[in-house]
């Protein structure tokens, strides 16, 4: 068999690991192993925070719609506790959005509830 020095591919290889952490700092962004464990490192992190993303505008929209709703005389845990006994199938991102940029809407909503 006949011998393989991996020359050609070793440097495509490290061409594109490097090509990935541009812009990172320090050792990370220049040297070989450095960039390669940063990679796997923004990998699990960019995994994690895509799940993390969910939750935080899940929050988002509460906030929003409590905001909403205190003008109203309401408070978020009963407003949602009446939507799901009339059966009202809003989700939390529609109704944030109603009381964000259609008040008017959102405060037929609440009414309908009511």
């Amino acid at each position: 068999m006949s011998r393989v020095k991996k020359g050609k591919i070793a440097a495509k290889t490290r061409r594109n690991v490097l090509k990935k952490v541009k812009g990172y700092r320090f050792g990370r962004s220049t040297k070989e192993a450095q960039a390669y464990e940063a990679i796997v490192h923004a990998g699990k992190y960019s995994f994690a925070h895509r799940r993390d993303k969910k939750n935080d505008f899940r929050r988002l929209w509460n906030v929003k719609i409590n905001a909403a709703l205190r003008e109203n005389g309401l408070t978020y845990s009963k407003f949602i506790n009446m939507l799901k006994k009339k059966g009202v199938a809003l989700d939390r991102k529609i109704l944030a959005d109603l009381a964000e940029n259609n008040p008017e809407s959102f405060k037929r909503v609440v009414a309908q509830v009511k």
